[in-house]
Protein backbone atom coordinates (compact mmCIF):
# COMPACT_ATOMS: atom_id res chain seq x y z
CA UNK A 1 0.00 0.00 0.00
CA UNK A 2 2.81 2.32 1.14
CA UNK A 3 4.88 1.64 -2.15
CA UNK A 4 1.21 2.49 -4.10
CA UNK A 5 0.97 5.79 -2.54
CA UNK A 6 5.17 6.38 -2.97
CA UNK A 7 4.05 5.66 -6.90
CA UNK A 8 1.22 8.40 -6.90
CA UNK A 9 3.12 10.67 -5.35
CA UNK A 10 5.97 10.09 -7.88
CA UNK A 11 3.79 10.61 -10.94
CA UNK A 12 1.85 13.54 -8.76
CA UNK A 13 5.29 15.34 -8.17
CA UNK A 14 6.29 14.34 -12.39
CA UNK A 15 3.32 15.84 -13.94
CA UNK A 16 3.46 19.11 -11.60
CA UNK A 17 7.25 19.89 -12.65
CA UNK A 18 5.84 19.31 -16.34
CA UNK A 19 3.12 21.59 -16.22
CA UNK A 20 5.75 23.94 -14.19
CA UNK A 21 8.22 23.83 -17.37
CA UNK A 22 5.22 24.31 -19.64
CA UNK A 23 4.15 27.42 -18.17
CA UNK A 24 7.62 29.19 -18.02
CA UNK A 25 8.03 28.03 -21.37
CA UNK A 26 4.87 29.81 -22.39
CA UNK A 27 5.82 32.80 -20.49
CA UNK A 28 9.03 32.80 -22.25
CA UNK A 29 8.07 32.58 -25.53
CA UNK A 30 4.97 35.62 -24.74
CA UNK A 31 7.69 37.47 -23.57
CA UNK A 32 9.65 37.31 -26.56
CA UNK A 33 6.71 38.11 -28.88
CA UNK A 34 6.04 41.15 -27.28
CA UNK A 35 9.86 42.06 -27.49
CA UNK A 36 10.20 44.01 -30.65
CA UNK A 37 13.35 45.11 -32.10
CA UNK A 38 12.63 47.44 -34.95
CA UNK A 39 9.11 49.16 -35.46
CA UNK A 40 9.27 50.54 -39.05
CA UNK A 41 6.89 53.58 -39.76
CA UNK A 42 6.53 55.50 -43.06
CA UNK A 43 5.32 58.57 -44.09
CA UNK A 44 3.56 59.41 -47.63
CA UNK A 45 5.47 63.08 -49.17
CA UNK A 46 2.71 65.45 -48.53
CA UNK A 47 5.00 67.83 -47.22
CA UNK A 48 8.60 68.34 -47.79
CA UNK A 49 10.02 65.16 -46.42
CA UNK A 50 13.17 66.72 -44.21
CA UNK A 51 10.15 68.42 -42.54
CA UNK A 52 7.84 65.30 -41.83
CA UNK A 53 11.02 63.54 -40.51
CA UNK A 54 12.27 66.08 -38.09
CA UNK A 55 8.90 66.77 -36.91
CA UNK A 56 7.98 63.35 -36.29
CA UNK A 57 11.37 62.60 -34.28
CA UNK A 58 9.86 62.78 -31.28
CA UNK A 59 6.87 60.39 -31.81
CA UNK A 60 9.86 57.39 -31.63
CA UNK A 61 9.63 57.86 -27.50
CA UNK A 62 6.80 59.03 -27.26
CA UNK A 63 5.39 55.79 -28.70
CA UNK A 64 8.15 53.06 -27.53
CA UNK A 65 6.61 54.63 -23.66
CA UNK A 66 2.86 54.23 -24.77
CA UNK A 67 3.52 50.45 -26.34
CA UNK A 68 5.38 49.97 -23.03
CA UNK A 69 2.62 50.47 -21.00
CA UNK A 70 1.14 48.14 -23.06
CA UNK A 71 3.59 45.85 -22.50
CA UNK A 72 4.91 46.00 -25.30
CA UNK A 73 9.40 46.54 -25.49
CA UNK A 74 10.04 47.67 -28.89
CA UNK A 75 13.67 48.74 -29.01
CA UNK A 76 14.12 50.94 -32.43
CA UNK A 77 11.47 53.21 -34.05
CA UNK A 78 12.52 53.85 -37.66
CA UNK A 79 10.64 56.82 -39.29
CA UNK A 80 11.27 57.34 -43.33
CA UNK A 81 9.23 58.88 -45.68
CA UNK A 82 8.15 57.59 -49.11
CA UNK A 83 9.42 58.76 -52.67
CA UNK A 84 5.54 59.43 -53.50
CA UNK A 85 2.70 57.92 -52.36
CA UNK A 86 2.84 54.01 -54.18
CA UNK A 87 5.94 53.68 -53.12
CA UNK A 88 4.55 53.25 -49.44
CA UNK A 89 1.16 51.64 -50.20
CA UNK A 90 3.87 49.16 -52.21
CA UNK A 91 6.02 48.89 -48.91
CA UNK A 92 3.07 48.39 -46.66
CA UNK A 93 1.84 45.88 -49.22
CA UNK A 94 5.41 43.46 -49.16
CA UNK A 95 5.94 44.37 -45.43
CA UNK A 96 8.96 46.50 -45.51
CA UNK A 97 7.21 48.47 -43.39
CA UNK A 98 4.76 47.91 -40.50
CA UNK A 99 2.88 51.07 -40.43
CA UNK A 100 1.91 53.56 -42.92
CA UNK A 101 0.47 57.14 -42.79
CA UNK A 102 -1.67 56.93 -46.02
CA UNK A 103 -4.70 58.71 -47.68
CA UNK A 104 -7.71 57.08 -47.72
CA UNK A 105 -7.33 56.58 -51.79
CA UNK A 106 -3.61 55.09 -51.06
CA UNK A 107 -5.26 53.03 -49.10
CA UNK A 108 -8.22 51.87 -51.81
CA UNK A 109 -5.40 50.54 -53.64
CA UNK A 110 -3.45 48.62 -51.28
CA UNK A 111 -6.22 47.06 -49.33
CA UNK A 112 -4.88 43.24 -50.10
CA UNK A 113 -1.74 44.18 -47.89
CA UNK A 114 -2.73 46.84 -45.77
CA UNK A 115 -5.17 47.13 -43.06
CA UNK A 116 -6.54 50.62 -41.85
CA UNK A 117 -6.72 51.24 -37.93
CA UNK A 118 -7.30 54.26 -37.64
CA UNK A 119 -9.06 57.40 -39.62
CA UNK A 120 -8.01 60.92 -38.56
CA UNK A 121 -10.20 63.84 -37.62
CA UNK A 122 -8.93 67.44 -37.87
CA UNK A 123 -10.65 70.93 -37.46
CA UNK A 124 -13.21 71.69 -40.09
CA UNK A 125 -12.90 74.84 -42.10
CA UNK A 126 -14.57 78.25 -41.93
CA UNK A 127 -15.86 77.41 -45.69
CA UNK A 128 -17.42 74.25 -46.84
CA UNK A 129 -19.15 75.18 -49.89
CA UNK A 130 -19.19 73.01 -53.17
CA UNK A 131 -19.46 76.41 -55.30
CA UNK A 132 -15.60 77.75 -55.54
CA UNK A 133 -17.32 81.42 -55.39
CA UNK A 134 -18.09 80.86 -51.76
CA UNK A 135 -14.40 80.50 -51.14
CA UNK A 136 -13.27 83.26 -52.73
CA UNK A 137 -15.68 86.01 -51.30
CA UNK A 138 -14.57 84.50 -47.96
CA UNK A 139 -11.09 84.39 -47.99
CA UNK A 140 -8.81 83.85 -46.12
CA UNK A 141 -10.24 80.37 -44.93
CA UNK A 142 -9.80 79.68 -41.58
CA UNK A 143 -10.06 76.48 -39.41
CA UNK A 144 -12.55 76.47 -36.65
CA UNK A 145 -12.74 74.14 -33.81
CA UNK A 146 -15.04 71.84 -34.75
CA UNK A 147 -13.69 68.56 -35.57
CA UNK A 148 -14.47 66.44 -39.10
CA UNK A 149 -13.26 63.45 -40.42
CA UNK A 150 -13.28 64.65 -44.58
CA UNK A 151 -11.99 67.04 -46.28
CA UNK A 152 -11.70 68.66 -49.87
CA UNK A 153 -9.66 69.16 -52.54
CA UNK A 154 -9.78 72.59 -54.46
CA UNK A 155 -8.81 73.49 -57.91
CA UNK A 156 -6.74 76.59 -57.46
CA UNK A 157 -5.53 79.40 -59.79
CA UNK A 158 -2.60 81.31 -59.50
CA UNK A 159 -1.18 84.57 -60.58
CA UNK A 160 -0.32 84.03 -64.17
CA UNK A 161 -2.60 85.91 -67.04
CA UNK A 162 -4.25 82.42 -67.19
CA UNK A 163 -4.72 81.81 -63.80
CA UNK A 164 -6.59 85.58 -63.36
CA UNK A 165 -8.65 84.88 -66.12
CA UNK A 166 -10.26 81.42 -65.20
CA UNK A 167 -10.98 83.14 -61.84
CA UNK A 168 -11.81 86.03 -62.85
CA UNK A 169 -14.66 83.92 -64.62
CA UNK A 170 -15.61 82.01 -61.46
CA UNK A 171 -15.78 85.17 -59.38
CA UNK A 172 -18.03 86.92 -61.83
CA UNK A 173 -20.50 83.83 -61.44
CA UNK A 174 -20.24 81.98 -64.96
CA UNK A 175 -19.07 78.17 -65.72
CA UNK A 176 -16.08 77.43 -66.60
CA UNK A 177 -15.97 75.48 -69.96
CA UNK A 178 -13.71 72.58 -71.15
CA UNK A 179 -11.97 74.82 -73.65
CA UNK A 180 -11.25 77.42 -70.33
CA UNK A 181 -9.31 74.25 -68.37
CA UNK A 182 -7.58 73.14 -71.06
CA UNK A 183 -5.58 76.15 -72.23
CA UNK A 184 -4.06 76.17 -68.75
CA UNK A 185 -1.05 74.41 -67.53
CA UNK A 186 -1.82 72.21 -64.06
CA UNK A 187 -0.01 70.38 -61.47
CA UNK A 188 -1.29 67.00 -59.68
CA UNK A 189 0.38 65.19 -57.42
CA UNK A 190 0.41 61.11 -57.80
CA UNK A 191 -2.46 59.63 -59.05
CA UNK A 192 -3.39 57.54 -55.94
CA UNK A 193 -3.22 60.95 -54.04
CA UNK A 194 -7.00 61.53 -53.15
CA UNK A 195 -6.67 65.36 -53.08
CA UNK A 196 -3.46 66.03 -55.53
CA UNK A 197 -5.15 63.43 -58.37
CA UNK A 198 -8.29 60.96 -57.56
CA UNK A 199 -11.00 63.45 -56.41
CA UNK A 200 -9.95 66.50 -59.20
CA UNK A 201 -9.88 63.84 -61.90
CA UNK A 202 -13.46 62.81 -60.69
CA UNK A 203 -14.97 66.40 -60.44
CA UNK A 204 -13.81 66.87 -64.40
CA UNK A 205 -15.55 63.73 -65.15
CA UNK A 206 -18.62 64.90 -63.57
CA UNK A 207 -18.86 68.25 -64.82
CA UNK A 208 -16.97 67.83 -68.42
CA UNK A 209 -16.81 64.10 -68.89
CA UNK A 210 -13.30 64.30 -69.42
CA UNK A 211 -10.46 63.70 -66.94
CA UNK A 212 -7.03 65.26 -66.07
CA UNK A 213 -5.14 62.83 -68.57
CA UNK A 214 -7.39 64.71 -71.41
CA UNK A 215 -5.68 68.07 -70.46
CA UNK A 216 -3.15 69.03 -72.96
CA UNK A 217 -0.67 70.48 -69.94
CA UNK A 218 -0.12 68.89 -67.06
CA UNK A 219 2.74 67.98 -65.19
CA UNK A 220 3.20 65.62 -61.98
CA UNK A 221 4.89 67.53 -58.52
CA UNK A 222 6.71 65.34 -55.49
CA UNK A 223 5.00 67.40 -53.04
CA UNK A 224 2.64 70.32 -52.27
CA UNK A 225 4.84 72.68 -51.54
CA UNK A 226 6.85 72.30 -54.68
CA UNK A 227 3.53 72.22 -56.69
CA UNK A 228 2.63 75.75 -55.04
CA UNK A 229 6.00 77.06 -55.81
CA UNK A 230 5.14 76.12 -59.43
CA UNK A 231 2.16 78.23 -59.01
CA UNK A 232 3.90 81.16 -57.51
CA UNK A 233 5.99 81.31 -60.66
CA UNK A 234 3.55 80.98 -62.99
CA UNK A 235 5.43 77.61 -64.63
CA UNK A 236 1.76 76.71 -64.05
CA UNK A 237 -1.75 78.07 -63.72
CA UNK A 238 -3.35 75.73 -61.94
CA UNK A 239 -2.80 73.42 -59.01
CA UNK A 240 -5.14 71.20 -57.21
CA UNK A 241 -4.61 70.14 -53.19
CA UNK A 242 -6.27 69.56 -50.00
CA UNK A 243 -8.33 72.54 -48.66
CA UNK A 244 -6.06 73.70 -46.17
CA UNK A 245 -3.19 73.66 -48.55
CA UNK A 246 -2.86 77.78 -49.35
CA UNK A 247 -2.71 78.15 -45.52
CA UNK A 248 0.08 75.48 -45.55
CA UNK A 249 1.78 77.28 -47.15
CA UNK A 250 0.92 80.89 -46.72
CA UNK A 251 4.42 82.30 -45.31
CA UNK A 252 5.98 80.62 -47.84
CA UNK A 253 4.31 82.30 -50.80
CA UNK A 254 6.24 85.25 -49.94
CA UNK A 255 9.58 84.57 -48.07
CA UNK A 256 10.47 81.53 -49.88
CA UNK A 257 8.79 81.96 -53.01
CA UNK A 258 9.46 85.80 -53.49
CA UNK A 259 5.49 87.13 -54.18
CA UNK A 260 4.92 90.58 -52.47
CA UNK A 261 1.37 90.55 -52.66
CA UNK A 262 -0.51 87.09 -50.07
CA UNK A 263 -1.13 84.04 -51.60
CA UNK A 264 -5.17 84.85 -50.50
CA UNK A 265 -4.42 88.01 -53.27
CA UNK A 266 -3.20 86.18 -56.08
CA UNK A 267 -4.43 83.13 -55.75
CA UNK A 268 -8.59 82.21 -55.95
CA UNK A 269 -10.46 78.85 -55.83
CA UNK A 270 -12.21 77.55 -59.25
CA UNK A 271 -13.54 73.92 -58.67
CA UNK A 272 -14.16 71.95 -55.36
CA UNK A 273 -14.44 68.09 -55.22
CA UNK A 274 -16.77 66.67 -53.58
CA UNK A 275 -15.72 65.29 -50.07
CA UNK A 276 -13.09 63.08 -49.16
CA UNK A 277 -12.92 60.76 -46.47
CA UNK A 278 -9.49 61.39 -43.99
CA UNK A 279 -6.26 60.10 -43.76
CA UNK A 280 -5.66 56.29 -42.27
CA UNK A 281 -3.23 55.01 -40.12
CA UNK A 282 -3.04 51.55 -41.63
CA UNK A 283 -0.39 48.41 -41.28
CA UNK A 284 1.02 45.61 -43.07
CA UNK A 285 -0.64 42.50 -43.68
CA UNK A 286 2.48 40.94 -44.17
CA UNK A 287 4.31 41.97 -41.63
CA UNK A 288 5.86 39.72 -39.25
CA UNK A 289 5.09 41.67 -36.05
CA UNK A 290 1.50 42.49 -36.47
CA UNK A 291 -0.83 40.39 -34.23
CA UNK A 292 -4.29 41.33 -33.21
CA UNK A 293 -2.71 41.93 -29.49
CA UNK A 294 -0.21 44.32 -31.23
CA UNK A 295 -2.49 45.88 -33.20
CA UNK A 296 -4.88 47.11 -30.80
CA UNK A 297 -1.84 48.23 -28.57
CA UNK A 298 -0.96 50.42 -31.52
CA UNK A 299 -4.27 52.03 -31.80
CA UNK A 300 -4.72 52.85 -28.14
CA UNK A 301 -1.41 54.90 -27.84
CA UNK A 302 -2.09 56.32 -31.20
CA UNK A 303 -5.11 57.61 -30.14
CA UNK A 304 -3.66 58.39 -26.28
CA UNK A 305 -0.66 59.78 -28.22
CA UNK A 306 -3.67 62.67 -30.20
CA UNK A 307 -4.36 63.88 -26.93
CA UNK A 308 -1.33 65.22 -25.56
CA UNK A 309 -0.01 68.50 -26.14
CA UNK A 310 3.28 67.17 -27.55
CA UNK A 311 1.71 64.62 -29.83
CA UNK A 312 -0.41 67.32 -31.70
CA UNK A 313 2.23 68.96 -31.82
CA UNK A 314 4.16 65.93 -33.63
CA UNK A 315 0.69 64.78 -35.65
CA UNK A 316 0.20 68.64 -36.93
CA UNK A 317 2.30 68.18 -39.79
CA UNK A 318 -0.59 66.99 -41.77
CA UNK A 319 -3.16 68.63 -40.51
CA UNK A 320 -4.53 65.69 -37.75
CA UNK A 321 -6.20 66.51 -34.69
CA UNK A 322 -6.99 63.22 -33.32
CA UNK A 323 -7.83 59.62 -34.43
CA UNK A 324 -10.97 57.27 -34.04
CA UNK A 325 -10.98 53.18 -34.94
CA UNK A 326 -11.70 52.89 -38.95
CA UNK A 327 -13.63 50.06 -40.40
CA UNK A 328 -12.68 49.24 -44.06
CA UNK A 329 -15.76 49.63 -44.87
CA UNK A 330 -15.47 53.31 -44.32
CA UNK A 331 -13.56 53.52 -47.54
CA UNK A 332 -15.87 51.78 -49.71
CA UNK A 333 -16.63 54.95 -51.14
CA UNK A 334 -12.90 55.28 -52.09
CA UNK A 335 -13.05 52.15 -53.52
CA UNK A 336 -15.99 53.38 -55.91
CA UNK A 337 -14.04 56.25 -56.68
CA UNK A 338 -10.65 53.86 -57.48
CA UNK A 339 -12.82 51.88 -59.85
CA UNK A 340 -14.29 54.95 -61.78
CA UNK A 341 -10.93 56.24 -62.28
CA UNK A 342 -9.42 52.92 -63.27
CA UNK A 343 -12.69 52.95 -65.98
CA UNK A 344 -11.84 56.14 -67.33
CA UNK A 345 -8.17 55.39 -67.87
CA UNK A 346 -8.81 52.07 -69.71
Amino acid sequence: MKKTWLVLLLVMLMTLTACGGNKKEEAKAEGDAKAIETLKIQFVPSREPEEIVTQTEPLKEILKAKLAEKGYDVKNIDITVGTNYEATGEALSAGSVDIGFIPGGTYAIYDDGAEVLLTATRNGLSVDSDNPKDWNDKKPTEKVEDQVNFYRALIIAGPSEKGKELAAKVNNGENLTWEDLASAKWSVMGSSSSAGYIYPYLWLQKNYEKGLTDLPSIVQADSYPSSMARLASGQVDVMVGFADVRMDNAEKWQSEFNKTASIWDETNVIGVTDKIYNDTISVSKNSEIMTDDFKKALSDSFIEIANTDEGKKIISIYNHEGYQVAKDSDYDSEREAQKLLKDLKN
